[in-house]
């Protein structure tokens, strides 16, 4: 089908979902599409449903009652009965017309069920019913593509685990995820590299949010306050409670003040599974569940240490989520009160050491995983994370913040780069980089292959003379700068 021109990226989500919709055979076949809140699922959804003479309907939150006779308009209202719309007694019903469709042109029927999770706090037989649909479809009838969307991740993606009565069933489980830091600078427009970073620091790639702020993306540095201070740290704007907003809307977290405890103690640096119980007072199983519960709402992302298992790290996983976090929630009342250009002032410290050097250290991580060249990384890679290093005659431990494996190598530890990335005032130095040397002469210690790793230097405030002078000679020493990191290699 013709991807509509009015979509911005989601190059392989289009088509994956094309093929799907397109593919030939008889039957009912299902696929997911899953995501936050946001992230354009819908726009796509709709434009892949017009694109191919489709059904779509997006479910409300409402009774079981008012749901079936909304489908039933809907569905009538597609296939032009007389009076407008069909009527169904209970979803048997109306999945079994759904499985009657014919598509255009002798061609598959695509049918988007949008907001799916709704359906299922009123009819939690759906999953069954639609499961000997699928089955009855198999002995032969139409040939129908149905694609299921929702927002609650944990529900979405609880569909097809275990013993749930569609595991085995969908062909396709698609997650749209945020913008990276790259493609978001493109959709927002922005052309300055630390701008762009400061913005997705914010906001990160969630597409949606560019519909919610009145004033155009900011064009230097010095314009990145007032903005948000039009958008995010204003109480009248919807962005202002927006990790609220995603909180709520995630029905599985019912005690919404223990989970907002857990996430602002990661946000405030605490990112192990014994630090954060400590933090809260608590003993470190009790924050075991709270901890898989937003991890698998999409809030939290678990990272294991790459060299060593079972050292898990913790990180919130959206942005605005560590924002608020760290910026407004620790000074509400007067956000509240619009002293705006004076909490933003008193801020500054957290947002620098809380918000923006945890974000540089992110993007550094995915510049090394998906943009950077392999004579950059010495060599292909095929993992890449953050490590904790045990120097036993110093007594002390070192983080690095990038550890990046060969491929084929994780099981091995084929080290072919470590990088550490600084979001400080200050360039980076020469000390930064014999930092960096001994660390490789730690790893080497147990990974000899880590000898002549590549050493990488992330800096957001650029590199002193001395240290410039000292790497040019240094082929196996990259120093690396936000224009670097954006577009270059």
């Amino acid at each position: 089908m013709r991807r509509p021109p009015e979509l911005f990226d989601r190059d392989q989500e289009w088509e994956d979902l094309d093929a799907f919709a397109t593919q030939p055979g008889p039957g009912l076949r299902l696929a997911l599409v899953r995501g936050r809140r946001r992230q354009g699922k819908s726009f796509l959804l709709r434009r892949l449903a017009s694109a191919a003479g489709g059904f779509y309907y997006q479910a409300l939150e409402e009774d079981r009652t008012q749901a079936l006779a909304g489908f039933g308009r809907a569905l009538g209202a597609h296939l032009a009965v007389p009076g407008g719309r069909l009527s169904f007694d209970d979803w048997d019903a109306a999945l079994g017309a759904v499985a009657q469709l014919r598509g255009r042109g002798g061609g598959p029927a695509l049918v988007v069920i949008d907001e799916f999770p709704y359906l299922l706090t009123h009819s939690p037989e759906l999953p069954s019913v639609l499961q000997r649909t699928i089955d009855a479809a198999r002995d032969g009838g139409p040939s129908v593509r149905l694609i299921v969307c929702g927002s609650a991740l944990s529900v979405m993606a609880k569909l097809l685990t275990g013993a749930e009565a569609l595991r085995g069933r969908a062909t396709l489980d698609v997650m749209m995820r945020t913008f990276d830091y790259r493609d978001a600078a493109r959709f927002w427009g922005i052309e300055a590299a630390p701008v762009a970073f400061l913005v997705h620091a914010v906001l990160g790639g969630t597409p949606g949010y560019r519909d919610l702020l009145p004033a155009r993306p900011p064009a230097r540095v010095g314009d990145v306050a007032r903005w948000l201070a039009a958008g995010p740290l204003n109480p009248a704007s919807a962005l202002f409670r927006e990790d609220d907003y995603l909180l709520t809307e995630q029905r599985s977290l019912v005690d919404r003040a223990l989970y907002h405890s857990v996430v602002a103690t990661i946000a405030a640096g605490n990112t192990s599974q014994g630090v954060i119980a400590a933090a809260l007072g608590r003993e470190q199983r009790a924050v075991q569940h709270p901890l898989r519960a937003l991890e698998e709402a999409g809030f939290v992302d678990r990272y294991d240490d790459v060299l060593r298992s079972r050292r898990p790290i913790y990180r919130l996983a959206d942005p605005i989520v560590r924002f608020h976090h760290v910026v407004t929630r620790p000074d509400l009342a007067r956000f509240e009160d619009r002293r705006t250009a004076e909490a933003w002032a008193d801020a500054q410290d957290r947002f620098a050491s809380l918000v923006l050097g945890p974000h540089f250290e992110d993007l550094s991580r995915t510049f090394a995983f998906r943009f950077a060249s392999p004579a950059t990384m010495g060599g292909e890679i095929a993992h890449v994370g953050a490590a904790v290093i045990n120097d036993p005659k110093g007594r002390a431990q070192h983080q690095i913040d990038v550890v990046a494996l060969r491929a084929g190598g994780r099981d091995a530890a084929a080290v072919a780069a470590i990088g550490e990335a600084k979001h400080t005032t200050a360039p980076c130095a020469l000390s930064d980089l014999s930092r960096l040397e001994k660390i490789r002469t730690l790893i080497s210690a147990r990974h000899p292959d880590a000898a002549t790793a590549k050493l990488l230097l992330f800096s957001a405030h650029g590199f002193d003379r001395n240290l410039v002078r000292a790497a040019a000679p240094r082929p196996e020493v990259e120093l690396i700068d936000l224009n670097r990191l954006y577009n270059g290699r």
